[in-house]
């Protein structure tokens, strides 16, 4: 084993020994950076992303719900409720009760 290393440093591995090891710290690193960018940021591959802009939007009532709320308080009347229905029908693609007022 000695003869091995000796054309290069002498009788043993030298300082170029560490560069391996820096070598796999250099590629873990890159990949553990890689994933945190791209898969483990967004919940992983199926998975929709929830950051802090999904969490902030569940506070906020929907417009079909909305428009439920002012017509029973009395603020719109009934023509005027199916009216804006049918807009936000159009808008959201079917999203609004099919049955009658909310």
């Amino acid at each position: 084993m000695p003869a091995l290393a000796d054309p290069w440093s002498g009788g043993g591995p030298g300082p170029w020994i560490l560069f391996v090891p820096a070598l796999w710290a250099l590629v873990i690193f890159g990949v553990v950076t890689l994933l945190r960018r791209t898969v483990w940021r967004h919940g992983g591959p199926g998975r929709p992303f929830r950051g802090p802009q999904a969490t902030a939007r569940l506070d906020v009532p929907s417009p079909v719900a909305v428009l439920g709320r002012r017509f029973a308080a009395g603020e719109i009347d009934e023509e005027e409720y199916w009216r804006r229905m049918s807009v936000l029908e159009e808008h959201f693609g079917g999203a609004g009760p099919k049955g009658g007022p909310v």
